[in-house]
């Protein structure tokens, strides 16, 4: 099972990856390095306040995508790895 740390506002990703089996936790700054991925609203241009990267994480840019189509990004990038 994969942990995938996911932005606060979406609230319809969270639910549609937990219901696919993912462990999912609300992502701040300080958790992301424990994510295997990290779905991000992409409304902000550093949403989690950091200016370096600190994780090895995939990340999922939401903006515009579907739940659905966030779920598939996210099994994808999870095989890639």
């Amino acid at each position: 099972m994969a942990k995938v740390g996911v932005e606060d506002t979406l609230t319809d990703v969270k639910e549609l990856l937990q219901e696919n089996g993912h462990e999912v936790v609300t992502l701040t700054g300080d958790n992301a390095a424990e994510c295997d991925c990290c779905c991000i609203s992409g409304q902000d241009q550093n949403v989690m306040g950091m200016s370096e990267v600190t994780s090895d994480a995939s990340i999922v840019n939401c903006d515009g995508m579907t739940a659905e189509e966030v779920l598939n990004e996210v099994n994808e990038k999870l095989q890639q790895r």
